[in-house]
C-alpha cells in the first residue's frame, strides 16, 4: 500500500463517528422479550415502548449495543410455550416477560438464563422464586398485584352500582393465578351481602354466557380478573356487559378507556420502566437470585362517564375523587 493511502485511509477512519467505533469494539448483548399479547396490541405497544426508552435512558439502545428479539404470543398459550422454547435456544444474556403464563413457559426452558418478569400476580405461589426478597433462582422482577385488591374491586363496583345481589368474578383458569384473589373476594362479598360466582371462561362463547346469564336477573356484576386472556379479549368482554346492562369492574386503565365502566389497578406500563432497571443491573453482573421482586409503587384509577350513563348510573363524588382520570 502507498503511505499517502495509508495517511488518507487513517485520517478516514479519524473521521468515523464515534459510536460507530464504539460499536465495533463492543459486545452486542442481546435480551430476549416474551410478550402473551400481539404485536399489534395497544397494551404491547405501551409496554414495549416503556421498555426500550428505560433501557435506553440507561444506555442500552436497541440496534447498538444491545439486539432485543421480540417474540409474541398471541394469547395462544401453546404459541407461548414454542416461542419460549425458540428464545431460548438463541442463548440471550437475559429475557423479559410478561404475565404468568409466559414466565411459565421460559420457567421449564432454563434454570440458567436471567428472566425478569414485568407483571405478575403471584410469583411465589407460582413457583418462580422461593421468596420476594431473596428470590433465589435466575427469575426475579416486578409484581403488579396483592391479594387484596379483589375485595377492593368488588367495594368499589358496589359503591358506584349500589345494591348488587350477586357479583360474577371473571378469569381463565389457564392463565390466572386466580386462587390468590379468591379469599378476599369472598370476604367482601360477605360483608357486601353480594352473592360470589366463580365464572371460568376460555372462549369468546364462554364469555358471552357468563355475562348473559349475569344479565337475566337484575343487580348483577361483573369482576373482570387480571389474566392476559382477559385482556386479550377485552373487546368482546366490554360491548358485552354493555349489551347486557351489566356494571363491570377492570383492572386495567385501558379497558376503561376501551369503554368499561371502571378501572383501578398498578400502572402495568411503568412496570415495564422498572423493568429496566432489572434489566441494566443485570447486564452489569447483578444476580436475579439477589435482586428482591417488588411490588407496585403506582395505582390508576379511571372511570367512564359515558358508559355510568348507559347503564343509568350516576357515579359518586366519592369515586370521582378519588379517579386518576375521568372519561366523558
Amino acid at each position: 500500500m502507498r503511505r499517502r493511502d495509508f495517511v488518507a485511509g487513517l485520517g478516514s477512519a479519524a473521521a468515523w463517528p464515534v459510536v460507530a467505533r464504539a460499536q465495533q469494539g463492543a459486545r452486542v448483548r442481546r435480551i430476549g422479550v416474551l410478550m402473551p399479547f400481539d404485536e399489534n396490541d395497544s397494551v404491547s405497544k405501551a409496554r414495549i415502548s416503556a421498555l426500550t426508552q428505560a433501557l435506553a435512558d440507561l444506555g442500552w439502545t436497541d440496534g447498538f449495543n444491545v439486539r432485543m428479539d421480540l417474540r409474541w404470543g398471541r394469547g395462544d398459550t401453546n404459541r407461548i410455550r414454542t416461542l419460549a422454547q425458540e428464545l431460548v435456544r438463541l442463548q440471550p444474556d437475559i429475557i423479559v416477560t410478561d404475565s404468568t403464563p409466559a414466565t411459565a413457559a421460559l420457567q421449564r426452558e432454563t434454570r440458567t438464563i436471567p428472566i425478569v418478569f414485568a407483571n405478575l400476580s403471584d410469583p411465589v405461589g407460582s413457583g418462580f422464586v422461593q421468596g420476594l426478597d431473596r428470590p433465589g433462582g435466575n427469575i426475579t422482577g416486578f409484581a403488579n398485584f396483592e391479594a387484596t385488591l379483589a375485595g377492593k374491586w368488588l367495594e368499589l363496583l358496589s359503591e358506584i352500582a349500589p345494591g348488587l345481589k350477586r357479583v360474577a368474578i371473571m378469569f381463565n383458569p389457564d392463565t390466572a393465578p386466580v386462587s390468590i384473589f379468591v379469599l378476599s373476594f369472598e370476604a367482601a362479598a360477605r360483608s357486601l351481602k353480594v352473592v360470589p360466582i366463580m365464572a371460568a371462561v376460555h372462549t369468546d362463547v364462554e364469555i358471552e354466557t357468563t355475562i348473559t346469564a349475569q344479565g337475566r336477573e337484575p343487580r348483577g356484576g361483573l369482576v373482570v380478573m387480571p389474566d392476559p386472556f382477559t385482556t386479550g379479549h377485552r373487546a368482546p368482554i366490554i360491548s358485552t356487559a354493555a349489551r347486557n346492562n351489566i356494571p363491570a369492574v377492570y383492572y386495567l386503565s385501558t379497558l376503561a378507556r376501551d369503554g368499561g365502566l371502571l378501572s383501578y389497578g398498578p400502572d402495568q406500563v411503568d412496570n415495564f420502566r422498572r423493568a429496566a432497571s432489572y434489566v441494566d443491573r443485570i447486564l452489569r453482573g447483578a444476580k436475579p437470585a439477589e435482586l428482591p421482586v417488588q411490588l407496585p409503587t403506582k395505582f390508576e384509577m379511571v372511570v367512564n362517564l359515558k358508559t355510568a350513563k348507559s347503564l343509568g348510573l350516576t357515579v359518586p363524588q366519592s369515586i370521582l375523587l378519588r379517579a386518576d382520570e375521568v372519561i366523558e
